[in-house]
């Protein structure tokens, strides 16, 4: 297959596997290029993620880095594997590619953990509370940009939908739950619909109160995308510029504690939703 222009973060991840498979099995670049009947060049364009790798060459590299790791070995085989064209391509070219990137990991999670403070988790947002987000972006954008923006996030939803939906476990702090972005209405509205779907048997809805008092990463937004195989988890983080992939070892451990952290002192499902409830019924 002809090389591509821009790898996306799963594409590169595979090939960051790979090298780091390859680098601690002592070999080269050339020693693997010979191996694999390649040249050096090609070499590092699959670790770049700008080439593809057969299922072939992917197993006689692990084979030769003596990896015994199987479900490893097998989970990074799935990844090399062409898997089409998902729904999010249709917005390449008119959404910043890191957009794209949450979606397909999304997509590929088995299980998906996230922490929010300030805001509602984005798979459980409501139209009308979205669009007050996109519509307080700093530049503004124009409002194709925002309907574009809208309808994206009304498909990501779709993981959580279907007859086997992804496990989604949402930590919210009570700070997002009071926010009223749009007004008492639209505020209302989201909390009744986060009541509607914590009811969903794939979704495990739990809240933070103010009470809770202090716990590590309270000041950030993060996803926490598990994999087939712990190794290839990846944390995604929320900033003004971006979404940040990480997928270090230490780092993948560091926020593993931190939610491990947040859903020990949150409060129990039935709990959450009474004080959401409560909220609500406020406004």
């Amino acid at each position: 297959m002809p090389p591509r222009t821009t790898p996306t973060e799963r594409q590169k991840r595979l090939g960051s596997e790979l090298r780091k498979m390859r680098v601690a099995a002592g070999i080269t670049a050339d020693q693997a290029a010979g191996l694999l009947g390649l040249d050096r060049a090609k070499i590092s364009n699959i670790e770049t993620g700008i080439r593809t790798i057969s299922e072939e060459r992917l197993r006689t590299l692990a084979c030769n880095c003596d990896y015994s790791d199987q479900a490893y070995v097998a989970a990074l085989v799935s990844m090399a594997r062409p898997n089409g064209h998902g729904w999010w391509e249709r917005y390449r070219g008119s959404l910043a590619a890191g957009l794209l990137d949450i979606a397909e990991f999304e997509a590929f999670a088995t299980r998906m953990r996230t922490a929010h403070i300030a805001h509602i988790p984005g798979l459980l947002q409501t139209s009308d509370h979205a669009l007050e987000l996109f519509r307080a972006v700093l530049p503004p954008l124009p409002e194709h940009e925002v309907a574009l923006r809208l309808a994206y996030r009304v498909e990501r939803q779709q993981v959580l939908d279907g007859d086997n939906p992804t496990e989604y476990i949402a930590v919210v702090h009570e700070a997002a739950l009071r926010m009223q972005f749009g007004g008492r209405k639209v505020a209302r509205a989201q909390l009744e619909h986060l009541l509607a779907v914590s009811e969903r048997p794939a979704v495990r809805l739990l809240v933070i109160p103010f009470a809770a008092g202090t716990f590590p990463g309270s000041g950030q937004t993060f996803n926490f995308l598990e994999g087939p195989v712990p190794q290839l988890d990846t944390v995604q983080i929320d900033s003004s510029h971006g979404p940040e992939f990480l997928s270090g070892d230490m780092q993948l451990a560091k926020y593993r504690t931190h939610l491990d952290w947040m859903e020990r002192i949150a409060l129990s499902q039935e709990e959450s939703r009474d004080f959401i409830r409560d909220i609500a019924n406020s406004l």
